[in-house]
């Protein structure tokens, strides 16, 4: 297959594109800054995002987009950072449904990412795909405007996939921020422990990822997290066990607030979600259990 990233010079993004090549596809990846990058054997590098470029014209018809980029999360949530994350992920996306507008030969599929905050935040309740309604806090704002440009893509008759990442865990991202406060022997629960933790080790969303490539019955919002969300509390106890640290020094939620601002929304408060078509669909998981995917990344 011929397929075209952005965002590929990501996290996750790196990742996928390794096993893309490993299976035999070629892959072209979308950067502002093509010059900073030299292409490799079936890696091309397409400049994008700039007026004076034409990445039409540099590509080959395509099987699939994949659209993974956007600002990071991370960092204080300014008014600016913010507008970095909204317009980040809108601008991308809107540029890729202008791409497959003019394309001649349209992608059988768009994959476009996404992320389980689309809900809000609850303790109580419990989230699949068949959940039509967003939350109303600043990332479920974000991601029903992103999902929202993204499926115009049905448009033009291209399959689109809504991948719902949960809080990927990896040797790069979120992991090593969590695990941090252990390894120093401070480390224990953020706030009461009671908010959910939906979560997926990178191999399996790697996995889900080229699952939707290959299946055209996988559509529209597609949940990409383990089928055993946990407990704050729970993650907390296993990375300690893990780690062969203690599990001792709660972090009280006003510390959390006062440090990391608005942006304390992505630790102090969580969703419960399960990957129900993934499920249904047959898609078979590397690592569902917190366990056995703590072990795999930090030992």
């Amino acid at each position: 297959m011929k397929i075209a990233i952005a965002g590929g010079t990501g996290f996750v993004g790196q990742h996928l594109t390794k096993h893309l090549i490993d299976r035999g596809d070629e892959v072209f990846i979308l950067t502002r800054h093509p010059n900073k990058h030299r292409n490799k054997q079936k890696i091309t590098y397409i400049g994008w995002l700039n007026e004076n470029l034409n990445p039409i014209a540099q590509l080959p018809p395509l099987d699939a987009i994949i659209n993974l980029a956007g600002e990071s999360l991370f960092g204080y949530w300014t008014k600016s950072k913010k507008d970095r994350i909204y317009q980040s992920r809108i601008k991308a996306t809107y540029a890729i449904i202008d791409m497959i507008k003019e394309m001649k030969y349209k992608p059988a599929v768009l994959i476009n990412a996404s992320a389980v905050g689309y809900f809000g935040t609850s303790l109580t309740e419990t989230f699949t795909e068949s959940r039509k309604e967003s939350g109303n806090d600043f990332l479920a704002e974000v991601t029903e405007a992103w999902e929202k440009t993204a499926l115009e893509a049905n448009t033009y008759g291209v399959r689109t996939v809504i991948a719902r990442f949960g809080v990927i865990l990896g040797t790069e991202g979120a992991l090593p921020l969590m695990t941090m406060p252990f390894k120093w022997y401070v480390g224990g629960k953020i706030g009461s422990g009671e908010q959910w933790v939906s979560w997926i080790h990178i191999t399996d969303v790697i996995g889900m990822i080229l699952f939707s490539l290959d299946h055209p019955t996988i559509d529209q919002a597609f949940h990409m997290t383990a089928p055993s969300p946990i407990k704050n509390s729970k993650m907390a106890e296993v990375i300690a066990q893990t780690l062969h640290k203690p599990n001792w020094l709660p972090v009280p939620r006003v510390a959390i607030k006062t440090l990391l601002g608005e942006m304390s929304l992505l630790v102090e408060s969580g969703q419960k979600v399960l990957p129900e078509k993934a499920i249904k669909s047959g898609y078979s998981f590397q690592y569902s259990h917190i366990e056995k995917a703590l072990e795999d990344l930090l030992k």
